[in-house]
């Protein structure tokens, strides 16, 4: 692997933080190393990274607070929690906040080599599929979606949605009146399909629902056991 992708790694731990760090340079990733998330905060706002690592528990500034901060100005950097807690709230926490992935301490760096790998090919895959994708814009009843620009606007709103709001929103046009299943979503939108991922889809598919809720031809169904159908009556 050419060094091309850029990592920015914020762990307060020293022994741990050389070992990722050496590891993932010795995998061809540029890898920006900083002890504290206050560091790691100005060095995402200096430089241009393709994926950042957050160890949660961290002094002056923890990873949860760093990733709030880095999605008011980037949607789109994927971020990965590495942690040593293993409580549902907290990983259900950093789901909602933005997260694409959570990794538990003490854990294989082979493990943490595979996680980026597959988050990284499915952002470019995503990326790709925009460009080609003829279904840019989507007519929604009274609304309009414009997914390359994250746009769903009507005649008196304009909703900037999320990267992954979007990215959900645009799978579930493409299967209007049809049911997409909570695998597919998952997988398609996050990369797995897993208790806490489902969780976030939940939060996410009650955002959009609330950006719909003025117009009452528009409604995003759950089909128990299976997944939703966004249904849209009255189309002409």
């Amino acid at each position: 692997m050419e060094k091309q992708n850029k990592i920015l790694l914020v762990e307060d731990d020293p022994n741990l933080s050389v070992v990722i760090q050496d590891y993932l340079e010795m995998q061809g990733y540029d890898t920006v190393l900083c002890k504290d998330g206050e560091e790691g905060l100005k060095e995402f706002k200096k430089g241009s990274f393709h994926l950042i690592i957050l160890d949660v528990m961290m002094p002056k500034m923890d990873g949860f607070s760093v990733a709030e901060e880095i999605r008011k100005a980037d949607e789109y950097t994927p971020i990965i929690f590495l942690t040593a807690k293993s409580l549902k709230e907290d990983r259900v926490k950093g789901f909602k906040i933005g997260c694409d992935d959570y990794i538990s301490k003490p854990f294989n760096t082979e493990e943490l080599s595979l996680r980026i790998k597959a988050i990284l090919k499915r952002c470019y895959m995503q990326s790709s599929q925009k460009l080609q994708s003829p279904d840019l814009v989507y007519h929604i009843s009274r609304f309009t979606f414009d997914s390359e620009n994250m746009i769903l606007k009507s005649k008196n709103t304009e909703q900037v949605l999320t990267r992954k709001e979007s990215a959900l929103f645009a799978l579930l046009c493409s299967y209007k009146n049809k049911v997409l299943t909570r695998e597919t979503a998952m997988k398609s939108v996050w990369g797995e399909d897993d208790y806490f991922v489902g969780r976030s889809m939940d939060v996410f598919i009650a955002k959009l629902r609330k950006y719909l809720k003025s117009d009452p031809n528009i409604s995003i169904t759950n089909i128990h056991g299976i997944g939703f159908k966004l249904e849209v009556k009255n189309e002409d």
